[in-house]
């Protein structure tokens, strides 16, 4: 069935739209990425992006010098690599750059979506279908699934771009940069919200943003990160071609094909499925760990320099534990949680190994891959604190993959 066909029932819609995004999915463009930057500028700035004011700069120049020296002092880690500069950006351009950063991952995903075969029409035998049906709705299937993906991230990175406070609303490894981004706009709000000092937040966050970076820049611990968010992909892969499957089997009528594009999150809904569940438990736990590490040492970087830290400490608390709609649905795209749950297990578990083993103790967390927890591990503390004092085997598989992990 061609269709230019007048005769061909579907010309209308599925031609269509076909026209629009067909033509750039055969060239050199990425349709899926640009469904994803309209929608995350439309969402981040809802049309208005104002300058960021060029004092901000300078401001967080300052503040850099002073969060290097402190943040080195209470975890050890070193900045002496790469010297990091914080960059303010409007919401708009961080929605910009966080796609950029996580490129790759969708990347991965389109291609599973992009791979996957479309479905036959249920109820509708070979035979007896129109000339050329289903081929025109496997070519629907496999052109829409990466753009209705591409709406689903430029929707959740959008929203986040309206909450985020800095580069690592998230801790997903961005592609090795010597800038973190600042949004001054968001770190404005929060401060107002909250009635906290403006400057004290400011470098609340930059103190936040460099420790997640140098925690990322232990080897072990970005490569398990990616190790693991690869295998929630590869994980979600059913669930992706399911996608194709679902617009070849629906109902062909023109009410369904409304009520489809109408919905297009509903299509996704099932992308943490069953059999990613494991995969998500051991991603999760390792995020909730390394945020509560981080959260602990922010708190004591942002006392050691203001003298109190305790209401931006529960600030951010609530903040964290909020319903942020942006956060929640980007993390779970990954493939993790960042609900309240996580955020509480992992506040929980840097306390009883500091009241067991103080901070030297949960400063071998970020010892090697083998001293992650695992997701048992997440909730006693004092059985992570055993096994890592265990003589280390070298034929032990990583941690999480154990049948405790799982």
């Amino acid at each position: 069935m061609n269709p230019e066909d007048p005769d061909n029932p579907f010309s209308g819609l599925l031609g269509d739209l076909l026209k629009v995004i067909g033509g750039s999915a055969r060239g050199a463009g990425r349709p899926w990425l640009d469904a994803a930057r309209a929608l995350a500028q439309g969402v981040a700035t809802d049309g208005v992006e104002p300058n960021v004011d060029p004092l901000q700069r300078i401001k967080l120049e300052e503040l850099a010098r002073v969060v290097e020296l402190h943040v080195e002092g209470a975890t050890g880690l070193s900045t002496a690599e790469m010297a990091y500069t914080f960059v303010p950006v409007g919401r708009g351009a961080w929605a910009n750059r966080a796609l950029d950063g996580w490129r790759p991952w969708l990347e991965r995903m389109v291609a599973a979506v992009e791979a996957a075969p479309g479905g036959r029409i249920e109820g509708l035998e070979a035979e007896d279908a129109p000339e050329g049906l289903q081929a025109l709705l496997g070519q629907f299937a496999s052109t829409m699934g990466p753009i209705m993906l591409g709406m689903q991230f430029g929707s959740a990175v959008g929203h986040l771009a309206r909450q985020a406070l800095g580069q690592y609303a998230l801790i997903v490894p961005w592609p090795r940069s010597n800038e973190l981004l600042v949004v001054p706009e968001n770190v404005a709000s929060f401060a107002a919200d909250w009635s906290l000092d403006e400057d004290a937040t400011l470098l609340w966050v930059c103190a936040h943003e460099l420790i997640v970076q140098l925690v990322l820049d232990r080897p072990h611990v970005a490569e398990r990160l990616s190790e693991l968010l690869g295998a929630s992909l590869a994980e979600s892969m059913a669930a992706q071609q399911g996608i194709a499957e679902r617009l070849g089997s629906m109902d062909t009528g023109p009410d369904s094909l409304q009520q489809l594009m109408s919905d297009p999150e509903a299509l996704l809904a099932d992308l943490l499925t069953p059999g990613s569940r494991a995969t998500s438990a051991r991603l999760s736990t390792i995020v909730a760990a390394l945020s509560g590490y981080v959260d602990h040492a922010t708190s004591q970087i942002a006392q050691a320099i203001t003298g109190s830290a305790g209401s931006l400490s529960e600030a951010w608390y609530r903040y964290r534990i909020a319903d942020q709609r942006g956060r929640q649905a980007a993390a779970a795209l990954f493939g993790f949680d960042v609900g309240r749950g996580e955020v509480d297990r992992g506040a929980a578990f840097v306390r009883g190994v500091l009241e067991r083993a103080g901070e030297e103790g949960l400063g071998r967390l970020l010892t090697s891959a083998k001293t992650l927890p695992t997701p048992a591990e997440l909730d006693a503390p004092g059985l992570w604190l055993e096994r890592i004092d265990l003589p280390e085997d070298p034929d032990d598989p990583p941690a999480g993959d154990e049948a405790g992990g799982r």
